[in-house]
C-alpha cells in the first residue's frame, strides 16, 4: 500500500529561507510529499511571505518554541492519518534530495525512526562548527552510556518516523532539547532507530534556534535533562 507522507516544517522568523525551503519540496519529482509549515509566532514577515506565496501553514498565536511547534505538526499528521512524517527545518539546511534515503528504512519496516546524519559517512560536506560537534559528541556518549545504543548526530532535526511514533509524539513531545530527549526516550522504549547519511547545508540567513549548543551551558542542560528524564511519560493514549 502506498504510504501517505507528510513533511513538518517548523518555522520561526524564517522570512529569508521559507520560500526556498518549501519550493525544494514542491519541486521534488521523485516522490509525492505533502507538507505543512508551523509558523511558531514569527515576529518578522514569515507569515506575510507564506501568504503571498500560497504556502500551506498552521499559524500559532505566539512563539511556543521548537518542541511545541513540531508537536503541532505531529498532531496534524495523526488526525489526518499520515503513515510517515518527516521533520524538515525551515532554514534551508536540509537537502530534499536525501529524503528517499531517509524514508526507506521506515517504509520498509527496518526502523521506526530514521535520523539523517552528518557523521556516519561522507554524504554531507557540512559538519557544523567545532564547538557544536564537541557538544554533540558528549551528548551522544551520554545517551550511549544510558541506553547502550549509539546515535552520532543526536541533535539532527532531519528525521522520518512511522505511524507508531507519530502517535507517541502527538501525545507527548518535549519542549526543550526535543531531538536528544526523544532519541533517548525511543531507544529506552525499545523502538528501532537507525541513522542514515544525509546531506545538509550551512544556514544562509536568519538565526539558528540551537545556536546555544556552542556553549558548555547548553550541553550541561541537555545532559541534565536526559539524566532526569523518565521515558515512561511518553506512554499513554492520544490527547
Amino acid at each position: 500500500m502506498k504510504k501517505k507522507i507528510l513533511i513538518i516544517i517548523p518555522a520561526y522568523n524564517e522570512e529569508a529561507n521559507i520560500v526556498k525551503t518549501v519550493n525544494s519540496i514542491k519541486n521534488f519529482k521523485k516522490k509525492k510529499l505533502d507538507y505543512i509549515v508551523i509558523n511558531d509566532g514569527s515576529t518578522d514577515n514569515t507569515k506575510k511571505v507564506m501568504m503571498e506565496n500560497n504556502i500551506d501553514f498552521i499559524d500559532l498565536p505566539f512563539n511556543l518554541g521548537i518542541g511545541a511547534a513540531v508537536q503541532t505538526g505531529y498532531k496534524y499528521a495523526f488526525y489526518n492519518d499520515y503513515d510517515i512524517v518527516i521533520q524538515f527545518d525551515g532554514d534551508g539546511q536540509h537537502d530534499i534530495n536525501s529524503v528517499e534515503k531517509l524514508i526507506k528504512p521506515v517504509a520498509d519496516g527496518e526502523a521506526d525512526m530514521a535520523i539523517g546524519s552528518r557523521y556516519i559517512d561522507d554524504t554531507s560536506s557540512f559538519k557544523s562548527t567545532f564547538s557544536r560537534r564537541v557538544g554533540i559528541k558528549v551528548i551522544s556518549s551520554l545517551i550511549h552510556l544510558l541506553s547502550k545504543k549509539k546515535i552520532k548526530d543526536v541533535t539532527s532535526g532531519y528525521r522520518a518516523v512511522n505511524r507508531k511514533i507519530i502517535e507517541v509524539f502527538a501525545n507527548n513531545y518535549p519542549y526543550d532539547f526535543p531531538e536528544p530527549i526523544t532519541n533517548y526516550a525511543l531507544l529506552k522504549m525499545g523502538f528501532k532507530v537507525k541513522e542514515v547519511g544525509a546531506n545538509m547545508f550551512e544556514r544562509e540567513g536568519g538565526i539558528s534556534s540551537i545556536r546555544a549548543l556552542k556553549s558548555a551551558y547548553y550541553m550541561f542542560n541537555v545532559c541534565l535533562s536526559i539524566l532526569l528524564f523518565n521515558p515512561k511519560r511518553f506512554k499513554g493514549g492520544i490527547k
